[in-house]
């Protein structure tokens, strides 16, 4: 037999594999959800999301220190709310003397030059648990955006450093432009939710923030799990509307997605690979069915191949961590 093309001549050394690779994942990609609670010396793990805690601001500084220190130095805070604080409104959201716009100051102050993406959606504020205004079952699209808009501001006002609205309402990209830029915020930015699909992977983010609906789905405004060409749709709106970034949400069953958003657009990419997508690797690695180091990192680099430019992911810490260890 004489083969005139044998591919795997381009893998029989290491030295050559590395030479021929197509996509890397360095720290420079990620960006880190973090979840912030309320007190003093708070560190609560959380069952789902092994290795992830919620940390109140003093312990959480400590963590984005150790962050820093690693490399990874972008981070996307939630904020842990307590009932009380909840309403239909959502207005702890844009409560200045909050949780959340006091720590996103907080971290700013310490830290000028880490990189906080700030999460913007009514539902870790609303006693309903869903991303809008609800009127007698129904999610009220128009209503909420001036809440967006609001929330918005004060985290902007906070010195969050790109606004990340997770919402799935209509329209909200432009509504939140135009509320910052009036305000003089003409330079934070904002990443889209572009394609945030109504997906059963979840659940371990719904119980680290105890946000899940108090009734019904989010079906009527995320986007069905069954769809593509309709992310091509959101994704045309939040450009013209003023996105800076587009993001597709969950991660790993949407690679297609990435791929269609990452060939029709010429905005960054990013890929949220999301706390269903973690919890799975982190139980197989505990039941010693996969090598989870391993799998980390082919996960995050099936985020790269398929176009994401950015990654948010829970593994960001320990995939620092793992560079560190392989480059010695």
């Amino acid at each position: 037999m004489n083969l005139t093309r044998r591919p795997r001549r381009n893998r029989k050394s290491e030295v050559i594999r590395n030479m021929v690779q197509e996509n890397f994942v360095t720290v420079n990609d990620l960006i880190f959800p973090i979840f912030v609670v309320e007190g003093q010396n708070q560190a609560i793990p959380i069952t789902s999301m092994p290795g992830i805690s919620r940390f109140s601001t003093d312990r959480m500084l400590d963590e984005i220190a150790s962050c820093v220190e690693l490399g990874v130095k972008a981070f996307a805070p939630f904020p842990v709310i307590s009932e009380d604080k909840k309403d239909r409104f959502a207005m702890e959201s844009y409560n200045k003397e909050g949780l959340f716009p006091q720590f996103i100051a907080e971290v700013k102050k310490n830290f000028p030059d880490v990189v906080l993406m700030t999460d913007v959606a009514m539902d870790p504020y609303s006693s309903d648990g869903h991303d809008g205004i609800v009127d007698n079952g129904e999610i009220l699209n128009d209503a909420t955006l001036d809440i967006l808009a609001k929330m918005a501001l004060e985290q902007a006002r906070a010195g969050a450093d790109i606004i990340g609205p997770s919402d799935m309402m209509d329209g909200r990209v432009g509504f939140i432009r135009e509320h910052l830029d009036k305000n003089g915020f003409s330079n934070v930015a904002i990443m889209s939710y572009t394609a945030k699909y109504a997906s059963a992977f979840y659940g371990p983010f719904r119980e680290a923030l105890d946000s899940a609906p108090k009734f019904g789905d989010k079906k009527t405004y995320q986007m069905n799990p069954a769809n593509s060409r309709e992310a091509l749709l959101e994704a045309e709106l939040d450009t013209l509307e003023g996105a800076d970034y587009l993001m597709v949400k969950p991660g790993l069953p949407y690679l297609d997605i990435i791929k269609s958003l990452r060939d029709n657009s010429h905005l960054p990419i990013a890929a949220y690979n999301i706390s269903g997508e973690y919890a799975m690797v982190k139980a197989a690695a505990a039941n010693g069915w996969i090598d989870g180091e391993k799998a980390m990192a082919e996960v995050l680099l099936s985020f790269k191949r398929a176009g994401a430019d950015i990654i948010l992911t829970y593994f960001a810490k320990e995939f620092a961590q793992y560079l560190k260890k392989m480059n010695g």
